[in-house]
């Protein structure tokens, strides 16, 4: 386990498959620049057709993704840690991401001395579904992007409609 960085209480669970409030227009404002490019593509290993790529190259993947989240929302983040686990565990061997917490928009008063929320992001269901290292930098970007708007009280129909989903 990876623990890229952190900005008991009742614990939500928001899956991606496949302080202040911050409104989801205003979320999917903050990126309105198109994903990064230019990442040179990879053929498929060979180890059945999934994508090679080291773990430590992954972690920098999602390190990448959350810096390219504005300033004005990160410095909105609390009480948070990044992480990149191998696999889901569990029944969700597809599982590209999960936000496990209270999300800022439904803490109260009693939100004080709780364990920092969680955001995973998984590496082996992100290379099983891409082809290319291409498609891993935006789907890392669309998940990471996807799970820390959970952290801001996004759920998934809003995020679909945003094209985060």
């Amino acid at each position: 386990m990876a623990h890229l960085g952190a900005s008991s209480a009742p614990r939500g669970r928001e899956k991606h498959m496949g302080c202040e409030e911050v409104s989801p227009k205003r979320f999917a404002a903050g990126f309105a620049a198109a994903p990064p490019g230019g990442v040179p593509a990879a053929p498929r290993g060979d180890n059945g057709g999934v994508l090679e790529m080291t773990r430590e190259e992954f972690e920098e993947l999602v390190a990448e993704g959350l810096d390219r989240i504005p300033p004005e929302l990160t410095r909105l983040m609390d009480n948070v840690a990044v992480f990149v686990e191998d696999e889901p565990e569990g029944d969700h061997p597809d599982l590209l991401g999960l936000y496990e917490g209270t999300p800022i928009t439904e803490r109260g008063e009693w939100y004080a001395g709780v364990l920092p929320d969680r955001i995973t992001i998984y590496r082996g269901p992100t290379l099983r579904m891409c082809a290319t290292r291409e498609e891993v930098v935006e789907e890392v970007e669309v998940t990471v992007v996807h799970e820390v708007a959970h952290h801001f009280g996004i759920d998934d129909d809003r995020l679909h409609a945003l094209g985060y989903g």
